[in-house]
């Protein structure tokens, strides 16, 4: 994953003219790919991925890349509808005790591993035990109360916890829980498996070649446990092809010229968009990464004197406008942000937080109040932004936007770029800066994806993607350790809108865009459910409608 949180605005396209261009020339909630229809069976679906992965697994490793092209091969108990709500997958069925300490799973039964040795409950055990628990970035909390795994049958596991985890079940699917087969793993290095780079899966496609540089090359599993709403054995394609191709113009070529038919996870640029209006040629879909629900963010270090007083921080949310920033930045693709949720997460989000709307009078008075006062040039206040320049050429766009709005309140930014290596030992190792600024995943619970931005628990020197501000609330400890052991759903929600107002009212981050993900196809791409987690679909249910004569 970390790739992604560094890379997703350049990732999201070249920005330069964007105030020229506005807004895009569709809404971006009103579109979404295809869904629906009569499945046509056969045909090789060409999908372009970038970069290119290093692996082929995603059981102990969360980066995008990977995890969109491992998910055809390999599975994992759940996938997530749009309302991120678990739907059933390798798990016909779940239910979790009422003390919340006990959590038991249903296995779907005929499934068989590529090379026909039968999938069970003891592969699950394995897998949690052995690699999410241990080696997973993020396994190793989502599961880390989890003490016992019982296998009384081979379809039947079941979870016994030290305290309840009602998180667990929104990270059980194939980017966050990926199932390896126990036969094939147990008793070697998980992490050297030469099975990483060449996957043995329970999944509607099997692996069959990877050319370094150019593809990897997956074919129609035969034995596949799925089936249509019809009774029609799945997957419909007779195989997929994911195609390497570095340059963002090269892959825009060959998405017109139909050398792709899908352009998965925003590597078409935003500015480029245009070029697929034709709804009789193109679709573009803008729910396949509801699943990440990622914000773009400004923060920060609040270990620095200045950026200790709360009123400073406030007063630099009231002076960038989130509604300019998503048309001129992002040419309109999400929405701004009102809090450490996003609306996407809709069993968590709440509306009742504390807002910023731009206000350059209400920022200069908070500055006045804290004893920053106009001084010479009309100056209050210098401070640094740090990006992570390797992230490619777009990557000061951003963060030239706040630098312009910041100092229409008297505050001098000063841009710092580096390479991804010197700007995370800057803000985590060294923790030398006063403001940076990224992009990170929150994913459906809110326990996973952002309590590590707040938890004091979590400022671990040296560690990417923790606690970098330094902030440290108590109280908001308490909250937030309360919501992750509570079972009750509706008590746990209320924990959890309290924990928003905390963060809303104390802004150790400044919460500014909630980004989109976008696919652009073919409208050749069909699929008969949309997905929340699409980027990291099975595609069992995808097919190609015929070329037109």
């Amino acid at each position: 994953m970390s790739f992604h949180r560094r890379t997703l605005l350049t990732r999201t396209g070249a920005l330069g003219g964007a105030a020229v261009f506005g807004l895009p020339w569709w809404h971006p909630s009103a579109l979404a790919q295809a869904s629906g229809g009569t499945p046509v069976k056969g045909g090789v679906l060409n999908i372009a991925v970038s970069p290119e992965p290093t692996m082929l697994t995603s059981a102990f490793i969360t980066t995008m890349n990977i995890g969109m092209l491992s998910s055809k091969v390999l599975e994992g108990l759940v996938s997530y509808d749009l309302n991120l709500q678990p739907v059933p997958a390798l798990a016909t069925s779940w239910e979790q005790a009422a003390d919340g300490r006990t959590l038991t799973f249903k296995l779907r039964q005929g499934v068989k591993w590529h090379d026909g040795a039968d999938f069970t409950s003891a592969d699950v055990e394995y897998t949690l035990l052995e690699v999410w628990k241990k080696l997973h970035p993020f396994g190793r909390a989502a599961f880390a109360n989890v003490e016992k795994v019982d296998t009384p049958d081979r379809h039947t596991v079941v979870l016994r916890l030290s305290s309840p985890a009602p998180y667990i079940l929104n990270y059980i699917n194939t980017y966050g829980a990926q199932i390896l087969p126990k036969h094939l793993y147990a008793g070697k290095d998980v992490l050297t498996n030469p099975l990483n780079s060449a996957p043995v899966g329970t999944g509607p496609f099997v692996f069959k070649e990877w050319a370094k540089g150019s593809h990897v090359r997956l074919e129609r599993n035969p034995n596949y446990w799925g089936k249509g709403p019809d009774g029609t054995p799945q997957p419909y394609l007779d195989g997929i092809v994911f195609k390497f191709i570095p340059d963002a113009a090269a892959r825009t070529v060959a998405l017109e010229a139909g050398e792709i038919d899908v352009a998965l996870g925003s590597i078409i640029p935003l500015t480029n968009l245009n070029r697929f209006k034709d709804k009789a040629r193109y679709s573009i879909n803008t729910d396949d990464g509801r699943y990440l629900s990622t914000i773009f963010l400004t923060q920060f270090n609040v270990r620095r004197p200045h950026l200790q007083d709360k009123r400073v921080r406030q007063a630099f949310a009231h002076a960038i406008d989130r509604e300019a920033l998503l048309k001129i930045v992002f040419l309109g693709y999400g929405k701004p942000a009102t809090g450490p949720v996003p609306s996407s997460v809709v069993n968590y989000y709440s509306a009742d937080v504390r807002k910023y709307p731009l206000d350059l009078k209400k920022a200069e008075a908070l500055l006045d109040e804290a004893g920053l006062k106009r001084g010479a040039g009309g100056k209050r206040l210098a401070v640094t932004l740090d990006f992570d320049g390797g992230s490619g050429p777009t990557a000061s766009r951003p963060a030239e936007f706040i630098k312009q709005s910041l100092a229409k309140i008297g505050v001098d930014v000063e841009l710092r770029a580096g390479d991804t290596a010197t700007y995370l030992r800057r803000i985590f190792t060294d923790q030398d800066y006063d403001l940076m600024i990224s992009s990170l995943h929150r994913l459906p619970d809110p326990t996973l994806g952002v309590q590590r931005l707040y938890w004091t628990k979590n400022i671990i020197k040296g560690a990417p993607w923790t606690n970098g501000s330094g902030y440290s609330n108590p109280e908001l400890d308490r909250v937030m350790e309360a919501a992750a052991d509570e079972p009750d759903p509706a008590r746990r929600k209320a924990l959890i809108v309290q924990w928003q107002q905390i963060v809303q009212e104390e802004v150790p981050l400044l919460e500014l865009i909630e980004q989109t993900w976008v696919t652009v196809a073919s409208a050749r791409y069909r699929k008969l459910k949309p997905q929340g987690d699409g980027l990291f679909a099975s595609l069992a249910d995808a097919w190609l409608e015929p070329k037109s004569a």
